[in-house]
């Protein structure tokens, strides 16, 4: 139980949270990852480099602050990072380094604000809050389907858009696993650890992928989408799986994780319609909740709103239209982007009933401009589920 003094100290702290929690929080993985190289097997550098690690940490940190009297109330949020932490293999004895950093950059960027009083504040706050994450992470590695890395073969690869791969792996005879005893939540994903040799890379990349399907009968299916800029590839493990690994070759994978699933409660009545919209890849969860549905009652309504660029990247399309005769009501709309406008709040009004279940994925700057739509024409929000390509507390508000 935190002290009283301790509760009262953090929550003064939140102007100033809110003001340099995205400095501090630069700061601290600027130090951390430069003292502690190993963490550099579990970091995406390139959320580093864009800036949403930081601000996931930083939001992260503001929401404890202001709920330090009642922690239970991040809960959400410590679930959906313990899923994250979880599938990347983050322990308990990796608290302390963060503890140790995060209080270093607080230092660092208030200077003689950050007073001794609050230094030791939020050491004690910061102690519980870990807690409250290894408590929820313990229970996630104690129900997962396997434990830490295991070795899967690449049994198919396949070209689902001009820059989209689709994997099917099945697990090694010396991995232990069988598939048939895998439970899969559509909308979860797989993490893959690689060590691509590319570019002089020194260290493991770890990424997570969404499951192409809600069934692993022949395989779990994961796709990859090649980043790039001006075809110039800049995604380090998009590149090495798109270009590097074959069907006969080894991956390791962690075991299915996420919360990003349908309501089970209204898969089975057609009352409620649910909706799912996505860009880019952002659609392969979508298309496993698309399978699930259709799978367990094809009589629900769906709206099936998928923007791409343009057709030839527009994943899955023949998978698509195959799913869709399965549907006894089923509405498309495809938008390319390159030729049509961007998907907004008029074109959701005109398109989503509002009482509908909402399931979104895609990069974060769609998934912001999503939520704000929605919010402009005040749908629910607990209605309105999403599954962004990066960190996904940069998308939250608190």
């Amino acid at each position: 139980m935190l002290s009283e003094q301790t509760r009262t100290i953090v929550k003064q702290t939140v102007p100033v949270l809110e003001q340099n929690g995205g400095v501090i929080t630069k700061t601290f993985y600027g130090n951390m990852l430069r003292d502690n190289k190993e963490l550099l097997n579990y970091f995406n550098r390139v959320n580093q480099a864009k800036g949403a690690q930081p601000t996931a940490l930083a939001t992260t940190v503001l929401a404890a602050a202001k709920h330090i009297d009642d922690l239970s109330a991040i809960l959400p949020h410590v679930e959906q990072i313990g899923h994250k932490h979880r599938a990347l293999q983050i322990m308990p004895e990796h608290y302390p380094i963060v503890g140790q950093n995060l209080l270093k950059a607080i230092k660092e960027v208030l200077g003689s604000a950050a007073t001794p009083a609050i230094i030791d504040a939020w050491a004690e706050a910061y102690g519980a809050i870990a807690d409250v994450f290894i408590s929820v992470e313990k229970k996630m590695y104690k129900e997962a389907a396997w434990a830490s890395w295991k070795p899967f073969e690449v049994v198919a690869k396949d070209k689902v858009a001009s820059d989209i791969v689709e994997f099917t792996v099945k697990p090694q005879a010396s991995s232990g696993i069988d598939l048939a005893n895998v439970p899969i939540n559509a909308g979860q994903y797989i993490t893959v650890k690689t060590h691509p040799s590319r570019h002089n890379n020194e260290y493991d990349a770890l990424r997570h992928y969404s499951i192409c399907s809600s069934t692993a009968e022949n395989g779990l299916r994961f796709a990859v989408k090649l980043e790039q800029t001006k075809d110039k590839p800049i995604g380090l493990v998009s590149e090495y799986l798109h270009k590097d690994v074959e069907v006969g070759d080894e991956v390791f994978l962690s075991a299915p994780a996420g919360d990003f699933q349908l309501e089970p409660k209204l898969i089975h009545q057609n009352e409620v319609p649910l909706v799912l919209l996505s860009a880019g890849v952002g659609v392969t969860p979508v298309l496993a909740m698309f399978e699930e549905q259709l799978l367990k009652n094809p009589n629900r309504p769906i709206y099936w709103i998928q923007s791409a660029y343009d057709e030839p990247r527009q994943a899955f399309k023949g998978h698509v239209d195959e799913l869709l005769k399965m549907g006894k009501d089923v509405k498309k709309v495809i938008v390319h982007t390159a030729t049509q406008p961007r998907i907004d709040d008029k074109f959701l009004q005109e398109r989503v009933p509002g009482h509908a279940d909402v399931y979104i994925c895609g990069s974060l700057d769609f998934m912001q401009a999503m939520i704000g739509h929605f919010a402009t024409l005040n749908h629910k929000s607990d209605t309105v589920h999403y599954e962004p390509f990066g960190p996904k507390m940069a998308t939250v508000k608190v």
